[in-house]
């Protein structure tokens, strides 16, 4: 190797060795510059990649107002049954003692004779009583009861404050459970509350009287005229 052996003289042949050291030492130093140039390539390919998608601009929407998605939606609690169908009491005072009668506390009734003849004078009742737990008081002034007169149509007939208006002072306590019965008679005649239109006897028919003491007012009882 060292000494060549040949026709030609020795300088020959170790200039043609070393024009091919020279050769291969060319194609290895290319190849390899090709492929540090390739990968090259790829690095730049992504930085510019990387560096195009960070120079978008964030619209100024987005810069203010966060993404649907991005915003957490609280979830509302869960009430067990018991919590969502619990009502709030509502405290109710009990009556005092000697204190006044509301008309939650009283019971109202209106008594008639059922059936009566025309031009006759009834008599009808109207009975006070007490259905509270306590004793409690309540005026009974007569300019306080009333009996009025319809017919089924619901025509006022009759009143019996019209005419004869009365006044009186009558307080009363009442024990739980007491009944007081107030009365009036009936003339017979039809009346207004003027007491100025001309008054006459109603037809036979049905009709019903219905009572009232004060603001308590109570359900309407039958009446026939015969």
């Amino acid at each position: 190797m060292l000494h060549p052996v040949g026709k030609l003289p020795a300088a020959v042949y170790w200039r043609r060795r070393l024009v091919v050291l020279t050769v291969l030492v060319a194609v290895l130093g290319g190849g390899g510059w090709l492929a540090v140039a390739f990968v090259r390539g790829d690095i730049g390919t992504a930085s510019t990649t990387d560096t195009a998608s960070s120079a978008v601009p964030v619209p100024r929407l987005e810069r203010v107002v966060p993404s649907l998605p991005a915003v957490a939606t609280p979830t509302p609690p869960v009430l067990a049954p018991a919590q969502a169908a619990a009502p709030t009491a509502l405290t109710v005072p009990d009556p005092v003692a000697g204190s006044p009668c509301t008309d939650d506390m009283l019971g109202l009734e209106v008594r008639t004779p059922g059936t009566v003849p025309l031009g006759s004078k009834p008599t009808f009742e109207l009975l006070v009583s007490n259905i509270s737990a306590v004793p409690c008081v309540r005026s009974l002034d007569k300019g306080l009861q009333e009996f009025v007169l319809f017919d089924l149509s619901g025509n006022r007939i009759w009143g019996s404050n019209d005419c004869f208006p009365e006044a009186s002072s009558d307080p009363r306590t009442l024990a739980p459970g007491e009944v007081v019965s107030l009365a009036v008679t009936w003339g017979g005649l039809t009346s207004e509350p003027t007491c100025t239109a001309a008054r006459g006897t109603p037809g036979p028919g049905n009709y019903v009287v219905r009572g009232r003491l004060d603001t308590k007012v109570s359900a309407d009882a039958p009446l026939t005229l015969t």
